[in-house]
Parts: structure tokens; sequence; C-alpha cells
């Protein structure tokens, strides 16, 4: 058996370990993630077709979380491209291992995987390759907390993008020298520089871009204390992830409107939120949000004096945290939960 015979067996097998869940709650979603666009750039074949289907299988695994299984699936699909000479699919894939590296804060890690996706660009003549190239360079900066260096890469990936008139990478790009100027506290700066960026992204027709901009300026007007607007932005950041059925700012949303609620009130709502946040979770069992969901639930009911749920939620999440491996997490929950039954049966 040849390696791309071998490639064809192990992903005759794999959907099956890969689906399961509510057929009903996930179907539409794994019909969403499943049409990711295959990157041709003329090549086909049974090699072309391994690979595209490999991203796609990725990026389900990604969304349920497991960020180390995508990575690995993602890296066969770089082989291949490789094999085959697609220095723009081999780019896009270098994107997604970069970025999933990033949130597992394997901040070298995704560096590399990024500068090589840059390089590939570089010498392809990729323009608009460059352009998202320079930006998830200077995210993973951002990440790091490198902000000053993270602005050039931003700023040369918007001159290149106004050079040849790509709206969608303008958007991009003014976007994240917002969060620049946000990570330096200038909030007020911040907001220009989202809605700058929000004209663009309209005018590309990008509702995802737009849902990331809307959340970004919801994190600036509430370190500047302006709830209202607050309130306002992550809304429609919301509307427009569950439209374009954009998981990371639909969680975004959800999590800023539900510390404004938390905040400010009305309670009510964060907890209509936070009930929509963990069947989401678990439609595309992705347990790592999950166990967010639940922490932060009984957090919410201990604010509120509602020990009885905030003892249940606990209960629920300490065992989640332990199957993650969230050993200092699982410890401090351990020491709250029983804190409040020890007050609790006190009262009694």
């Amino acid at each position: 058996m040849n390696q791309w015979s071998r490639y064809a067996a192990w992903l005759a097998v794999v959907p099956l370990v890969v689906g399961g869940g509510s057929p009903r709650a996930i179907a539409a979603d794994l019909t969403n993630q499943l049409n990711v666009p295959a990157y041709n750039n003329g090549t086909s074949g049974e090699v072309r077709d391994t690979a595209d289907s490999l991203v796609r299988i990725g990026v389900l695994q990604a969304d349920k979380g497991s960020l180390d299984k995508a990575i690995e699936v993602w890296q066969q699909a770089v082989e291949l491209y490789h094999a085959i000479g697609d220095g723009q699919a081999l780019g896009r894939t270098y994107d997604r291992i970069g970025l999933a590296y990033g949130e597992l804060r394997k901040y070298q890690e995704a560096e590399d995987a990024l500068r090589r996706r840059l390089a590939i660009a570089r010498d392809n003549q990729d323009f608009r390759g460059q352009v998202y190239g320079l930006n998830n360079v200077g995210t993973i900066m951002l990440q790091r907390g490198n902000l000053r260096e993270a602005r050039p890469a931003f700023q040369e990936a918007m001159e290149i993008a106004q050079s040849i008139r790509h709206l969608e990478g303008e958007g991009l790009s003014l976007s994240n020298l917002g969060l620049v100027e946000a990570g330096l506290g200038n909030h007020a700066q911040a907001v220009k520089l989202y809605e700058e960026a929000l004209t663009l992204r309209r005018q590309a027709a990008d509702p995802s871009g737009e849902a990331t901009t809307y959340n970004n300026l919801g994190d600036a007007y509430r370190a500047l204390g302006q709830y209202r607007d607050t309130i306002r932005s992550y809304g429609v950041g919301l509307r427009l992830a569950r439209v374009s059925r954009d998981r990371r700012n639909q969680y975004h949303a959800i999590d800023g409107l539900v510390e404004t609620y938390r905040r400010f009130g009305p309670t009510s709502r964060a907890v209509d939120l936070l009930e929509e946040r963990l069947e989401l979770s678990r439609a595309l069992e992705n347990s790592r949000q999950e166990f967010r969901t639940l922490k932060t639930f009984a957090e919410f009911y201990q604010e509120q004096g509602n020990t009885a749920a905030a003892i249940s939620f606990y209960q629920r999440a300490i065992p989640l945290a332990r199957t993650l491996g969230f050993s200092q997490e699982e410890a401090l929950m351990a020491s709250e939960l029983n804190l409040l039954t020890v007050n609790a049966g006190a009262r009694r």
C-alpha cells in the first residue's frame, strides 16, 4: 500500500470518530464545516482530494476543541500539498496550524508556522497571502504581549492591501491595529480604528470579519465604561456570528454580554446567554468550552447567593476539569465547593 493509499484508507474511518452528538443539533454545523473550500491551484487527483479532506477533518477537530488532533491532521495535509507543489494551499494550512498553536499558547511553534506561511506567500508573489500572513504573525505577537512589534506587521499588511485594493485585507489590518491601541490602553483611538474597519468589512461583505470587529468594539466600549454601546456592539457581533456560524465570535460576544449583564443587569439575560453557550459547546462536543460555561455558571450563582445552584454547577465542572487536565482550576473549584457545602450545612 503506497503513502496516498494509506491516507485514503485512514480517511475512510475517521468520520466515524469525528461525528456524533445530537444529529438534529449538530447537522447544520457539520455541513457548514465540511464545506470549507478546497485550496485548488489547478491540481487534481487522489492526493489533492485527500489533502483537502484532511483540512476539513482538522476543522471539525478544532471546532470540538481538539486542537492538538487538528494540528496533527493539518500537518499531514501539509505533506501532501508540498508533494503536489500547491503553495497557496500549503500557506493557508500553515495559517490554521499557527493559529491553533496560538490558542494552545505554544507561541514559538505558532510563530514558526506563520512565518513559513508568510515566506511561501512572498516567494510566490502572493500579495493577498502576504496580507493574511502578516496579520497572523502580528496576531501571535499580540498574544505574546509584543504590541510594538505587532504594529509594523499590521501596518505593512495594510499598505499591501491598499496597493492591491483588497478591502477585506484592509478591514482586517485596521481592526488589528485597533487591537494594538487597545492593548496600549488607547481605547478611544481603538474605537476610531474599529469604526473605520467596519466600513471596509461591510463593503467587502465579510460578516465574520464584521463580527470580530464588533466584538473588539464591545471590548473597547466596556473598557471605556460606555455600557449601552458595549451591549449594542456585542449584540451585533453575536447576531453576525450566529448567521455566519462563526463559533469563535459567538463565544466572544456571549462572554462580553454575560460579563456586562452580570455587572449591570438584568441578570436574567446573563442566564439566557450562558444557556446558549452551554448548548453550543455540547452540540459541537467542545469539552473545553463546556467546562468554561459550567465554571462561569457556578461563579455567577455564587455571586447571586444561590448556593444550591452554585454547588450543582461546581459538581458538574470539576470532573470535566479533571478529564481535561486542568489541575489548578480543579483544585480551586474543589476548594470553593467545599466552602459552599460547609456554609450550606451550617445554615441548616
